[in-house]
């Protein structure tokens, strides 16, 4: 497993590089960062390095080493190249950037188990994931391009899958269900603030198990 790192750059970021939008993603896009010396450290200290003047930018970026989250994933970036529009890939999507330096195969091996995992959790399929070319037309993630083939565009996905299928829920989401069903009757019998929020802790624990998307 990747060693994920949570490291948000500033509201205050010039160029408006983190604008504090609300994000409800439905997708996950994936891109590459087209610099094949720069690590995922480097590319999260582009983010805010005073000589770049690009209102880019975007959530996770992973390499050989490290996965780092550089702005929350219930806030947008903009990095689908398709504007603001409520449809966008801006506003629906969260931005996930492939590092080519290093060991390529290994990155990409780690984004694909990381991105599976996202997937789960959030209780989506593969069929959730975008390319930055879906929605711009921008030639990327372009390591996955060969000549206008998407062949290697279509291997991830499958890698994604198979990870995924690794991760097959213990729990039937049935049985997580009828589980949460009798822990509410405890949630509704006591009015303490800390029991509560452990009641919904277990359900959402629960909802994880069973391939179900947590819920506030």
């Amino acid at each position: 497993m990747i060693d994920y790192v949570i490291d948000h750059i500033p509201l205050t970021t010039p160029h408006n590089r983190r604008p504090g939008h609300p994000l409800h993603a439905t997708t996950l896009t994936i891109h590459n960062t087209a610099n094949p010396t720069s690590t995922a450290r480097n590319e999260r200290n582009w983010l805010t390095n005073p000589s770049n003047t690009a209102t880019a930018s975007f959530h996770i970026v992973i390499d050989e080493k490290e996965a780092i989250e550089c702005i929350p994933l219930g806030e947008n970036a903009w990095h689908a190249g398709d504007g603001s529009g409520a449809s966008s890939g801006n506003m629906t999507s969260i931005g996930i950037e492939i590092c080519e330096s290093g060991n390529y195969d290994r990155t990409v091996e780690l984004a694909a188990e990381l991105i599976a995992s996202m997937l789960t959790e959030r209780g989506w399929g593969t069929d959730r994931l975008r390319r930055h070319y879906d929605w711009s037309g921008k030639n990327c993630p372009r390591l996955m391009n060969e000549d206008g083939h998407w062949d290697g565009w279509k291997a991830f996905v499958e890698k994604v899958d198979g990870y995924m299928k690794e991760e097959e829920p213990m729990l039937s989401p049935e049985d997580a269900n009828h589980i949460i069903l009798f822990l509410s009757a405890a949630y509704m019998a006591t009015e303490v603030g800390e029991a509560r929020a452990e009641f919904n802790r277990l359900a959402n624990e629960l909802r994880k198990a069973s391939g179900q998307p947590p819920q506030p």
